[in-house]
């Protein structure tokens, strides 16, 4: 028997109203475990990572591709589904019913949809939380430059520059304006009035949103992402002309994030891009997320027995001194580790020195600080000093402390 159009608007209208339920019952599990990410896909039981493990969730049961379809449809209401067709994928955010922020990306798998959310913070962290200088909160005074926030996908650069977006907001009369592809962090203006702009919905793309703004009367403007020439190019007229521009760049260090810069750039035009970062550059943070496998790190088992560990940061932190600026121009990168490591007055530190310090301080093991590092007999070098007490009234014991 043929249904009527008024029976399948019922039908679909009841499977959505059950999709929207379960997707409220995973998410408020996401919350409620504690956990980073929430997975689902058709064909398998939902996943939750759990302090870097991933779990299978099988109270849900099995979920089925009309299900899953479903569920992905409800997260992208409002953005534009069109990049299914071209990039596979839709990137957007959300705030769950009890304020809990999500970022979501669905994707096509084998003809299916799937779909992956990253819980999001619900406060505005302290550098200090992170496990980052603090001094870097000296860059939030800055009335201009190009501050950059390098690391590989989630390895926190967007809570780093939440951080510092907040910190500006609560101690500065200035005109925010943010482009982030989606809005992951929001922000209530304080003493900062701030607009944040999402790609895709208020803006065609980063490089558009980024050169309207110019015309809006920004201080300070973040961009979510740096990644194609003409981003890169206004970027750095951004900060030529005046502003304070925040944005991320993926990279595995402070050296590597500039040749990524100078590299997009045709080889006739890299000598004249060098020049113009180091004129405008004030400081590169490149981090890292580390599952803290030292004694500090343990949170121990749950009931499934599985050891779970809490996650740090390790960072190193490039400000742009003069020596670093002509080093820069120049085009001689393979020296600017040798100033980094003479610059530790001026807040600079290197990949090296933070992994000594974490492993100093029980957050990882040797072996992990002697994997991560560019130098591994070098960190343990300054592991060893670490270690040495420096004078009678500490304890003469070699163990970390």
């Amino acid at each position: 028997m043929k249904l009527t159009e008024v029976q399948e608007n019922r039908i679909a209208a009841e499977s959505s109203s059950a999709a929207e339920r379960l997707l409220a019952t995973l998410m408020n599990d996401c919350v409620a475990k504690d956990a980073s990410d929430l997975h689902i896909a058709p064909g398998l039981p939902a996943h939750l990572r759990v302090h870097g493990v991933l779990e299978q969730q099988t109270a849900a049961g099995i979920l089925d591709a009309d299900m899953t379809q479903a569920m992905a449809e409800i997260l992208c209401r409002g953005f534009d589904m069109s990049t299914l067709g071209t990039t596979g994928s839709v990137d957007g955010a959300l705030t769950a019913a009890d304020g809990t922020r999500f970022r979501f990306n669905v994707f096509r798998r084998q003809a299916q949809l799937s779909i992956a959310l990253r819980r999001l913070e619900d406060r505005f962290r302290t550098l200090g939380d992170l496990g980052l200088p603090e001094t870097l909160y000296d860059l939030c005074s800055l009335p201009d430059g190009l501050v950059i926030v390098a690391g590989p996908t989630g390895a926190g650069k967007s809570t780093t520059l939440a951080t510092l977006i907040d910190r500006i907001n609560q101690t500065r009369r200035a005109h925010i304006v943010t482009i982030e592809d989606p809005i992951e962090y929001l922000h209530k203006s304080s003493q900062s009035l701030v607009n944040q702009r999402q790609v895709g919905l208020d803006a065609g793309g980063f490089n558009d949103a980024l050169v309207a703004s110019l015309r809006q009367d920004p201080d300070v403007i973040l961009v979510g992402e740096i990644r194609d020439l003409n981003t890169i190019r206004t970027a750095i007229t951004a900060a030529e002309t005046g502003h304070l521009v925040f944005t991320t760049v993926h990279a595995g260090d402070c050296v590597g994030t500039i040749e990524r810069l100078t590299s997009v750039f045709p080889a006739e035009e890299q000598n004249g891009v060098r020049r113009q970062l180091s004129l405008v550059l004030r400081a590169i943070i490149a981090q890292h997320l580390l599952v803290a496998d030292g004694d500090r790190g343990l949170l121990g088992a749950g009931a499934d027995g599985i050891v779970r560990r809490r996650r740090v940061v390790v960072s190193e932190v490039l400000t742009a001194t003069g020596a670093v600026n002509n080093l820069i121009a120049t085009g001689k990168a393979s020296q600017i580790y040798s100033a980094m490591e003479a610059g530790s007055s001026a807040g600079m530190q290197t990949l090296d020195e933070s992994l000594a310090q974490l492993c100093h301080t029980r957050w990882i093991t040797e072996q992990t600080a002697s994997t991560m590092s560019r130098n591994p007999s070098l960190v343990m070098e300054r592991l060893a000093r670490l270690q040495t007490p420096r004078g009678p009234h500490l304890r003469t014991t070699g163990a970390l402390r």
